[in-house]
Protein backbone atom coordinates (compact mmCIF):
# COMPACT_ATOMS: atom_id res chain seq x y z
CA UNK A 1 0.00 0.00 0.00
CA UNK A 2 0.91 3.54 -0.95
CA UNK A 3 2.87 5.23 1.83
CA UNK A 4 0.75 8.27 1.36
CA UNK A 5 -2.08 9.04 3.28
CA UNK A 6 -5.36 9.05 1.37
CA UNK A 7 -5.99 12.84 2.00
CA UNK A 8 -2.82 13.40 0.56
CA UNK A 9 -3.40 11.83 -2.75
CA UNK A 10 -6.81 12.91 -3.23
CA UNK A 11 -5.13 16.35 -2.71
CA UNK A 12 -2.61 15.59 -5.32
CA UNK A 13 -5.23 14.34 -7.76
CA UNK A 14 -7.48 17.14 -7.18
CA UNK A 15 -4.72 19.29 -7.80
CA UNK A 16 -3.71 17.24 -11.16
CA UNK A 17 -0.59 15.70 -10.32
CA UNK A 18 -0.64 11.64 -10.87
CA UNK A 19 -0.18 9.55 -8.10
CA UNK A 20 0.27 5.73 -8.46
CA UNK A 21 -2.79 4.63 -6.53
CA UNK A 22 -5.86 5.30 -7.69
CA UNK A 23 -8.57 7.38 -4.89
CA UNK A 24 -12.30 6.17 -5.00
CA UNK A 25 -15.44 6.16 -3.13
CA UNK A 26 -18.43 3.76 -3.50
CA UNK A 27 -22.10 4.15 -1.97
CA UNK A 28 -23.76 0.41 -1.04
CA UNK A 29 -27.72 0.48 -0.86
CA UNK A 30 -28.49 -1.34 2.97
CA UNK A 31 -29.41 -5.18 1.20
CA UNK A 32 -26.47 -5.28 -1.03
CA UNK A 33 -24.20 -4.37 2.04
CA UNK A 34 -25.66 -7.14 3.98
CA UNK A 35 -25.51 -9.51 0.45
CA UNK A 36 -21.47 -8.73 0.23
CA UNK A 37 -21.32 -9.02 4.37
CA UNK A 38 -22.79 -12.73 3.42
CA UNK A 39 -20.81 -13.31 0.06
CA UNK A 40 -17.27 -12.53 1.86
CA UNK A 41 -18.39 -14.25 5.89
CA UNK A 42 -17.44 -10.98 7.10
CA UNK A 43 -19.49 -8.23 9.02
CA UNK A 44 -16.35 -6.07 8.48
CA UNK A 45 -15.88 -6.49 5.01
CA UNK A 46 -15.24 -3.04 3.81
CA UNK A 47 -12.69 -2.30 6.33
CA UNK A 48 -10.71 -5.44 5.16
CA UNK A 49 -11.12 -5.22 1.68
CA UNK A 50 -11.84 -1.26 1.10
CA UNK A 51 -9.97 1.87 2.03
CA UNK A 52 -11.58 4.84 2.94
CA UNK A 53 -10.81 7.73 1.01
CA UNK A 54 -12.76 10.39 2.86
CA UNK A 55 -14.77 11.72 5.63
CA UNK A 56 -17.15 13.57 6.26
CA UNK A 57 -18.38 15.30 9.81
CA UNK A 58 -20.18 17.93 9.39
CA UNK A 59 -23.60 17.85 6.81
CA UNK A 60 -25.44 21.27 6.41
CA UNK A 61 -29.06 20.22 6.43
CA UNK A 62 -30.08 22.92 3.27
CA UNK A 63 -33.90 21.38 4.19
CA UNK A 64 -34.49 21.58 8.02
CA UNK A 65 -37.45 19.40 7.89
CA UNK A 66 -40.53 19.00 10.32
CA UNK A 67 -42.97 16.64 10.71
CA UNK A 68 -46.36 17.77 10.55
CA UNK A 69 -47.90 14.20 11.08
CA UNK A 70 -47.04 10.92 9.80
CA UNK A 71 -46.08 10.76 6.35
CA UNK A 72 -45.52 14.57 6.29
CA UNK A 73 -42.64 17.09 6.54
CA UNK A 74 -42.36 21.00 6.38
CA UNK A 75 -38.92 21.91 5.23
CA UNK A 76 -37.71 25.51 5.83
CA UNK A 77 -38.99 27.04 3.39
CA UNK A 78 -42.77 26.20 3.84
CA UNK A 79 -43.18 23.20 1.38
CA UNK A 80 -44.77 20.42 2.63
CA UNK A 81 -43.66 16.57 0.93
CA UNK A 82 -44.79 13.26 1.78
CA UNK A 83 -41.99 11.01 2.97
CA UNK A 84 -43.15 7.37 2.40
CA UNK A 85 -42.75 7.75 -1.46
CA UNK A 86 -39.21 7.07 -3.05
CA UNK A 87 -37.99 9.67 -3.92
CA UNK A 88 -39.62 11.99 -1.38
CA UNK A 89 -42.65 13.76 -3.51
CA UNK A 90 -43.12 17.46 -3.15
CA UNK A 91 -47.06 17.72 -1.96
CA UNK A 92 -47.84 21.67 -2.03
CA UNK A 93 -44.86 24.03 -2.54
CA UNK A 94 -45.02 27.57 -0.97
CA UNK A 95 -44.89 29.92 -3.39
CA UNK A 96 -48.20 29.44 -5.77
CA UNK A 97 -47.59 32.38 -7.73
CA UNK A 98 -44.11 33.53 -8.92
CA UNK A 99 -43.81 35.99 -6.39
CA UNK A 100 -41.80 36.63 -3.42
CA UNK A 101 -44.61 39.12 -2.14
CA UNK A 102 -45.80 38.49 1.49
CA UNK A 103 -43.45 35.58 1.51
CA UNK A 104 -41.52 35.78 4.89
CA UNK A 105 -37.94 33.82 3.18
CA UNK A 106 -35.90 32.19 6.29
CA UNK A 107 -33.25 33.81 7.98
CA UNK A 108 -29.64 32.77 7.50
CA UNK A 109 -29.33 32.09 11.34
CA UNK A 110 -31.81 29.42 11.11
CA UNK A 111 -29.46 27.26 8.98
CA UNK A 112 -25.89 28.51 10.67
CA UNK A 113 -27.54 27.84 14.17
CA UNK A 114 -27.25 24.04 13.42
CA UNK A 115 -23.59 24.66 11.61
CA UNK A 116 -22.79 26.57 14.98
CA UNK A 117 -24.12 23.69 17.36
CA UNK A 118 -22.36 20.97 15.75
CA UNK A 119 -19.07 22.64 14.62
CA UNK A 120 -16.88 21.77 18.22
CA UNK A 121 -17.33 18.46 17.86
CA UNK A 122 -16.65 18.45 13.85
CA UNK A 123 -13.25 21.02 14.54
CA UNK A 124 -12.38 18.30 16.74
CA UNK A 125 -13.35 15.11 14.43
CA UNK A 126 -11.40 16.98 11.44
CA UNK A 127 -8.20 17.70 13.58
CA UNK A 128 -7.90 14.02 14.98
CA UNK A 129 -8.26 12.51 11.69
CA UNK A 130 -4.48 13.27 9.77
CA UNK A 131 -5.49 9.93 7.03
CA UNK A 132 -8.98 10.93 5.11
CA UNK A 133 -9.70 13.59 2.66
CA UNK A 134 -11.86 16.15 4.68
CA UNK A 135 -14.93 16.79 3.13
CA UNK A 136 -17.91 19.31 4.75
CA UNK A 137 -21.58 18.12 2.72
CA UNK A 138 -23.86 21.06 1.76
CA UNK A 139 -26.78 19.27 0.49
CA UNK A 140 -29.37 20.72 -1.92
CA UNK A 141 -28.55 23.52 -3.98
CA UNK A 142 -29.99 26.78 -5.74
CA UNK A 143 -31.50 25.71 -8.97
CA UNK A 144 -33.18 22.63 -6.73
CA UNK A 145 -34.08 25.15 -4.41
CA UNK A 146 -36.22 26.63 -6.80
CA UNK A 147 -38.53 23.86 -7.60
CA UNK A 148 -38.93 22.81 -3.78
CA UNK A 149 -40.63 26.48 -3.59
CA UNK A 150 -42.48 26.91 -6.49
CA UNK A 151 -42.45 23.02 -8.00
CA UNK A 152 -40.59 21.64 -10.63
CA UNK A 153 -42.77 22.22 -13.44
CA UNK A 154 -43.88 25.65 -12.29
CA UNK A 155 -39.94 26.25 -12.24
CA UNK A 156 -39.00 25.59 -15.59
CA UNK A 157 -42.46 27.93 -16.93
CA UNK A 158 -40.40 30.90 -14.48
CA UNK A 159 -36.92 30.00 -15.96
CA UNK A 160 -38.79 31.25 -19.54
CA UNK A 161 -41.62 33.25 -18.58
CA UNK A 162 -40.63 35.41 -14.94
CA UNK A 163 -36.93 35.93 -15.38
CA UNK A 164 -37.25 38.59 -13.15
CA UNK A 165 -38.84 36.79 -10.16
CA UNK A 166 -36.31 34.29 -10.83
CA UNK A 167 -33.42 36.14 -10.75
CA UNK A 168 -34.79 37.64 -7.68
CA UNK A 169 -35.23 34.13 -5.70
CA UNK A 170 -32.07 33.29 -6.77
CA UNK A 171 -29.84 35.66 -5.47
CA UNK A 172 -31.58 35.41 -2.05
CA UNK A 173 -30.80 31.94 -2.40
CA UNK A 174 -27.26 32.63 -3.07
CA UNK A 175 -27.07 35.23 -0.18
CA UNK A 176 -27.68 32.26 1.93
CA UNK A 177 -25.83 29.52 0.88
CA UNK A 178 -23.12 32.03 0.86
CA UNK A 179 -23.93 32.79 4.70
CA UNK A 180 -23.80 28.97 5.45
CA UNK A 181 -20.54 28.85 3.89
CA UNK A 182 -19.31 31.61 5.63
CA UNK A 183 -19.91 29.90 8.87
CA UNK A 184 -17.57 27.09 7.54
CA UNK A 185 -14.53 29.02 7.35
CA UNK A 186 -13.19 28.05 10.77
CA UNK A 187 -13.90 24.41 10.02
CA UNK A 188 -10.94 22.72 8.83
CA UNK A 189 -11.83 21.00 5.98
CA UNK A 190 -10.39 20.37 2.63
CA UNK A 191 -13.54 20.41 0.14
CA UNK A 192 -17.18 21.66 0.34
CA UNK A 193 -19.04 19.44 -1.49
CA UNK A 194 -22.75 20.85 -3.01
CA UNK A 195 -25.14 19.48 -5.16
CA UNK A 196 -27.38 20.78 -7.80
CA UNK A 197 -28.84 18.57 -10.85
CA UNK A 198 -28.69 20.54 -13.56
CA UNK A 199 -28.42 17.75 -16.07
CA UNK A 200 -30.31 15.13 -17.49
CA UNK A 201 -29.26 12.15 -20.14
CA UNK A 202 -29.63 14.30 -23.21
CA UNK A 203 -27.78 18.11 -21.53
CA UNK A 204 -28.79 21.00 -19.07
CA UNK A 205 -32.37 20.98 -18.13
CA UNK A 206 -33.04 24.14 -19.32
CA UNK A 207 -30.26 24.25 -21.54
CA UNK A 208 -26.91 26.06 -21.64
CA UNK A 209 -27.75 29.42 -22.03
CA UNK A 210 -30.07 30.19 -19.15
CA UNK A 211 -28.43 27.77 -17.31
CA UNK A 212 -25.39 30.76 -17.57
CA UNK A 213 -27.66 33.78 -17.34
CA UNK A 214 -29.61 32.62 -14.44
CA UNK A 215 -27.37 29.88 -12.24
CA UNK A 216 -23.97 30.78 -13.19
CA UNK A 217 -23.47 33.99 -11.58
CA UNK A 218 -25.32 31.81 -8.22
CA UNK A 219 -22.56 29.41 -7.87
CA UNK A 220 -19.55 32.26 -9.17
CA UNK A 221 -20.11 33.70 -5.47
CA UNK A 222 -20.61 30.08 -3.59
CA UNK A 223 -17.64 29.25 -5.14
CA UNK A 224 -15.55 32.31 -4.20
CA UNK A 225 -16.01 32.18 -0.63
CA UNK A 226 -15.11 28.58 -1.05
CA UNK A 227 -12.09 29.50 -2.28
CA UNK A 228 -11.37 32.23 -0.06
CA UNK A 229 -11.47 29.53 2.90
CA UNK A 230 -8.53 27.22 0.96
CA UNK A 231 -11.00 24.68 0.46
CA UNK A 232 -11.99 22.90 -2.82
CA UNK A 233 -15.41 23.15 -4.60
CA UNK A 234 -16.63 19.88 -5.03
CA UNK A 235 -20.24 20.00 -7.19
CA UNK A 236 -22.05 16.82 -7.75
CA UNK A 237 -24.76 17.04 -10.73
CA UNK A 238 -26.35 14.21 -12.31
CA UNK A 239 -26.66 13.98 -16.20
CA UNK A 240 -24.95 15.80 -19.08
CA UNK A 241 -23.54 18.90 -18.19
CA UNK A 242 -20.07 18.51 -20.91
CA UNK A 243 -21.75 21.83 -22.72
CA UNK A 244 -20.81 24.30 -19.72
CA UNK A 245 -17.59 22.70 -18.45
CA UNK A 246 -15.67 25.74 -19.81
CA UNK A 247 -18.00 27.87 -17.47
CA UNK A 248 -17.52 25.55 -14.41
CA UNK A 249 -14.09 25.86 -14.77
CA UNK A 250 -14.45 29.87 -15.26
CA UNK A 251 -16.33 30.20 -11.91
CA UNK A 252 -14.08 28.02 -9.78
CA UNK A 253 -15.81 24.80 -9.65
CA UNK A 254 -12.60 22.18 -8.58
CA UNK A 255 -14.37 18.86 -9.32
CA UNK A 256 -16.94 17.59 -11.26
CA UNK A 257 -19.30 14.65 -8.68
CA UNK A 258 -20.68 11.99 -9.88
CA UNK A 259 -20.14 12.25 -13.52
CA UNK A 260 -22.48 9.74 -15.67
CA UNK A 261 -20.16 8.39 -18.60
CA UNK A 262 -23.74 7.16 -20.03
CA UNK A 263 -25.22 11.09 -20.21
CA UNK A 264 -24.22 12.88 -24.00
CA UNK A 265 -20.94 13.87 -24.15
CA UNK A 266 -19.67 12.49 -21.05
CA UNK A 267 -17.15 9.58 -21.54
CA UNK A 268 -14.47 10.41 -19.88
CA UNK A 269 -11.62 10.13 -22.10
CA UNK A 270 -13.33 12.78 -24.12
CA UNK A 271 -13.38 14.86 -20.90
CA UNK A 272 -9.78 14.14 -19.86
CA UNK A 273 -8.93 15.59 -23.66
CA UNK A 274 -11.11 18.30 -23.39
CA UNK A 275 -11.26 19.86 -20.02
CA UNK A 276 -9.02 18.13 -17.69
CA UNK A 277 -6.41 20.40 -17.18
CA UNK A 278 -8.91 22.93 -16.14
CA UNK A 279 -10.80 20.74 -13.87
CA UNK A 280 -11.57 17.41 -12.12
CA UNK A 281 -13.83 14.19 -12.44
CA UNK A 282 -15.15 12.35 -9.80
CA UNK A 283 -17.20 9.48 -10.61
CA UNK A 284 -16.80 7.84 -14.24
CA UNK A 285 -17.63 4.25 -13.27
CA UNK A 286 -21.34 3.59 -15.12
CA UNK A 287 -24.38 2.92 -13.32
CA UNK A 288 -26.34 2.54 -16.10
CA UNK A 289 -23.99 0.58 -18.68
CA UNK A 290 -21.26 -1.25 -17.43
CA UNK A 291 -22.43 -1.66 -14.11
CA UNK A 292 -25.75 -2.91 -14.89
CA UNK A 293 -25.20 -5.45 -18.22
CA UNK A 294 -21.46 -6.04 -18.00
CA UNK A 295 -20.14 -9.61 -16.54
CA UNK A 296 -17.28 -8.96 -14.29
CA UNK A 297 -14.89 -9.30 -16.61
CA UNK A 298 -15.72 -6.28 -18.18
CA UNK A 299 -16.39 -4.49 -15.14
CA UNK A 300 -12.54 -4.97 -13.64
CA UNK A 301 -11.39 -4.02 -17.66
CA UNK A 302 -13.39 -0.79 -17.13
CA UNK A 303 -12.01 -0.07 -13.85
CA UNK A 304 -8.14 -0.56 -14.93
CA UNK A 305 -8.93 1.21 -17.59
CA UNK A 306 -9.97 4.46 -15.78
CA UNK A 307 -7.61 3.81 -13.57
CA UNK A 308 -4.88 4.46 -16.02
CA UNK A 309 -6.40 6.83 -18.00
CA UNK A 310 -5.55 9.24 -15.07
CA UNK A 311 -2.80 7.74 -13.37
CA UNK A 312 0.04 10.01 -14.55
CA UNK A 313 -1.98 13.38 -14.17
CA UNK A 314 -4.43 13.20 -11.80
CA UNK A 315 -7.64 15.00 -11.78
CA UNK A 316 -9.87 12.44 -10.99
CA UNK A 317 -11.27 10.09 -8.10
CA UNK A 318 -13.07 7.16 -8.97
CA UNK A 319 -16.46 6.01 -8.13
CA UNK A 320 -19.57 4.35 -9.09
CA UNK A 321 -21.79 6.79 -10.68
CA UNK A 322 -24.61 5.70 -8.29
CA UNK A 323 -24.74 3.54 -5.63
CA UNK A 324 -24.43 -0.03 -5.49
CA UNK A 325 -28.12 -0.81 -5.99
CA UNK A 326 -29.92 -3.55 -4.29
CA UNK A 327 -30.92 -5.99 -7.16
CA UNK A 328 -27.42 -5.31 -8.66
CA UNK A 329 -26.39 -8.63 -9.70
CA UNK A 330 -24.33 -9.87 -6.65
CA UNK A 331 -21.63 -11.13 -9.38
CA UNK A 332 -21.37 -7.76 -10.45
CA UNK A 333 -21.20 -5.90 -7.22
CA UNK A 334 -18.39 -8.52 -6.11
CA UNK A 335 -16.08 -7.73 -9.04
CA UNK A 336 -16.27 -4.28 -8.57
CA UNK A 337 -15.07 -4.53 -4.70
CA UNK A 338 -12.50 -7.17 -6.00
CA UNK A 339 -11.06 -4.80 -8.47
CA UNK A 340 -10.94 -1.65 -5.57
CA UNK A 341 -9.80 -3.74 -3.23
CA UNK A 342 -6.73 -4.90 -5.95
CA UNK A 343 -6.13 -0.83 -6.21
CA UNK A 344 -6.23 -0.27 -2.51
CA UNK A 345 -2.71 -3.16 -2.23
CA UNK A 346 -1.18 -1.28 -5.35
Amino acid sequence: MSSMTAREIIAKRLNHEGTEVTPYTIEIEPKMEKKLAEYYKDADWRKNKLREFTCCYLVVDTQMFTSIGEPYMRDAFGAIWRMDKRPWHLETPPLAEPSLSGYEFPAADVFIKQINENKEEAIRLYEANTEQYRMINMGWGIYEATWRMRGFENTLIDIITEEGFYRDLTSRLTDLYVAMVRACADIPADAILFGDDWGEQRGLIFGAERWRKLIKPCWEKIYAEVHRQGKKAVHHSCGSVAEIYGDLIEIGMDCHESVQPEAAGMEPSILKEKWGKGISFWGCLGSQGILNHGTPGEIYAEIKRLADLFRDDGGFVLAPAKPLFDDMSLDRAVAVIEALSEMTQS
